[in-house]
């Protein structure tokens, strides 16, 4: 009996290890894999603007403070460019300093992560703000209340609008961003976007909160 009670335990031994290192390299795989998944899991939610999921994957309190760093960086760069010992200079600075806070507001916001991940950071812009999420149709709706369409006219303007893309330039971007994403450290994972080879660039930031959990937690205006 003791022979064999050995034999049982000697032959189950290699099935416990096989399976032990199928859970870690399960575990590691999934762990490598989890910033990649929680930036495709907020993305979606952030389109979608669903707004208890995105809550889930951003870092609210420190993407605002991140926001308000790279925005004064941005403004402070922005008036340092064009001073040249211009007396206007200080009043410019007063004026970037009053747009921080309310610019910092409407990006950190379901619809601010939304822009962030789809290549329309803050640019700094007086009245600046994301754009806001397309307005859902509802056809039933639409032909119950709205009057038949009069007819298009034949010649149409070719011209587009373009008074929607000045007011908020970033709302429109020119051409789909081109998005690199990866570790940057064990604790870290940035993704950056750029819309051309001479364009600027900027990075937002995910930050590990445990081993598998990650949230936007910081923005990159000058990567």
């Amino acid at each position: 009996m003791a022979v064999s009670s050995r034999t049982k335990r000697s032959a189950t031994r290699p099935l416990i290890v096989t399976l032990v290192v199928i859970v870690v390299i399960a575990a590691s795989a999934f762990a490598y894999a989890s910033p990649y998944l929680a930036l495709n899991n907020l993305k979606r939610a952030a389109d979608a603007r669903d707004a208890q999921t995105v809550n889930q994957y951003v870092d609210f309190p420190a993407l605002r403070e991140s926001l308000k760093q790279q925005v004064t960086g941005l403004l402070t760069r922005r008036l340092d460019a064009h001073s040249n010992g211009n007396p206007l200079a200080a009043i410019g600075a007063m004026i970037g300093v009053a747009l921080i806070g309310p610019l910092v507001d409407a990006y950190a916001t379901p619809d601010g992560v939304a822009a962030l991940l789809n290549g329309m950071p803050p640019r700094g812009n007086p009245g600046e703000r994301p754009p806001a999420p397309p307005a859902a149709h509802d056809p039933a709706a639409a032909s119950a209340d709205a009057p038949t369409p009069a007819p298009a006219p034949l010649a149409a303007p070719t011209q587009p609008d373009a008074a929607a893309n000045t007011a908020n330039p970033a709302a429109t971007p020119a051409q789909p961003p081109q998005t690199t994403a990866g570790y940057r450290g064990l604790n870290e994972f940035v993704v950056t976007y750029q819309h051309g080879a001479g364009d600027a660039r900027y990075s937002a930031i995910f930050a590990r909160e445990g081993l598998f959990t990650w949230k936007l937690a910081a923005v990159d205006l000058n990567p």
